[in-house]
């Protein structure tokens, strides 16, 4: 929060539950030990090491080393204990010749170091454009993983999304369900420290495995199941009854008189003697089974959320109305003057874009009131658009 401000992921977190440590279970699984082939995946990382820190050197013009990076399998829990509370995270899913969530966080101080050696300018704040820079370091290091991993036939056509860089909490980032792999690349640049993790999810880390010639590590074994002798005999070591009741089907016996066999005399267990001379049969318990009754499902949580929306009703939220966007390689906006012309994507006429904290709600036209610009609202956006705009 900056300003006296909240700012739309921290809305998000609150009505979903999440604290202020970013620890909540929202979202978050254990899962179960996924059994990935680590030592393949590491050794992938390794030999991809000096290829980051060269594409991160060749951008910002510096010097950049890399240590031996570690990969490790771990859930989204463990993930937050070790970065920062706020984070650029930039989404890379894969979409051809694997399919799955993969994103790159860096810490904010790691992402300012880019931006200013790129611009040449200190103490750059993450807005829009420095995003931008963040998300061309990443793409850089992305086309060199595809490319290692594209090679020799291994993933022909490996392609991602166009990547994507947010600044927001780390409770509030889109992370793999469950365990995932997680890289973590420590890079020096100018003396000082920083780490580039990069997370992906089990079924796109099992794929990389495969087309490397690793394997995942086998699960425990299951425990023996008994054997038919075991299972035939009783507590102590004792043979179950119903060995003894078997052989005695069909025959007949005087009611009253006891039955001698291997010592034991059948014929004083009580309430096992069955009429018909069908002969001794062992008592079975039979088990009380009740179909399982499911409640109804309501929709649910909309007093809760009403509840939790009440404590933040007097906050300020910043209102946006959008005349257009385009885009520029970074040359390009660098190279702005004066009197330069910028084509957008919005026809003349054609309604504006309403935001809240960049989220759209509604569309409008523009008028004027009094010397002032204003906006009148022609349209209010569904619902599900406003929860489209945040995935």
């Amino acid at each position: 929060m900056s300003e006296g401000a909240i700012s739309q992921e921290e809305i998000d977190a609150l009505l979903s539950g999440v604290d202020s440590g970013g620890l909540s279970s929202v979202g978050s699984s254990s899962g179960g030990d996924s059994h990935l082939d680590v030592e393949t995946l590491k050794k992938f990382a390794t030999g991809l090491k000096d290829k980051v820190a060269s594409n991160i050197g060749t951008m910002t013009g510096v010097e950049v080393t890399a240590d031996a990076p570690t990969v490790e399998t771990l859930n989204r829990d463990q993930l937050f204990a070790k970065v920062p509370e706020m984070v650029v995270a930039v989404m890379a899913d894969f979409t051809t010749g694997l399919s799955g969530d993969h994103l790159f966080i860096l810490a904010p101080e790691f992402a300012q170091k880019i931006v200013s050696l790129v611009t040449k300018e200190e103490g750059s704040e993450l807005d829009e454009m420095a995003l931008s820079v963040v998300t061309e370091m990443v793409s850089t290091v992305s086309g060199a993983e595809i490319t290692d991993l594209s090679g020799g036939g291994k993933l022909p056509g490996l392609a991602t999304n166009t990547p994507e860089a947010v600044h927001q909490p780390k409770a509030v980032i889109r992370l793999p369900q469950g365990n995932f792999a997680l890289f973590s690349y420590p890079l020096t640049i100018e003396g000082t420290s920083y780490t580039l993790w990069e997370a992906i999810s089990n079924p796109v880390a099992e794929g990389i495995i495969k087309s490397l010639g690793g394997g995942a590590k086998p699960a425990p074994a299951p425990s023996p199941a008994p054997s038919a002798d075991a299972s035939a005999m009783g507590m102590g070591g004792m043979p179950n009854q119903a060995q003894y009741a078997q052989p005695m089907m069909g025959m007949s016996q005087p009611m009253g008189m006891p039955q001698q066999m291997g010592g034991m005399q059948m014929g004083m267990v009580p309430n096992q003697m069955m009429q018909g001379g069908m002969g001794m049969q062992p008592m079975m318990n039979t088990p009380n089974v009740q179909s399982l009754q499911f409640p109804n499902l309501q929709p649910g949580g909309g007093m809760t959320e009403q509840g939790n929306i009440s404590l933040i009703m007097d906050v300020f939220m910043e209102m946006t109305v959008e005349l257009g966007r385009t885009k520029k390689t970074i040359k390009d906006i660098l190279g702005m003057g004066e009197g330069t012309i910028i084509e957008l994507d919005k026809l003349a006429g054609e309604p504006v874009d309403i935001l809240v904290n960049h989220k759209p709600i509604a569309k409008g036209e523009v008028v004027v009131i009094d010397e002032n610009f204003g906006v009148r609202v022609t349209e209010i956006l569904p619902a599900l658009e406003h929860v489209t705009s945040q995935m």
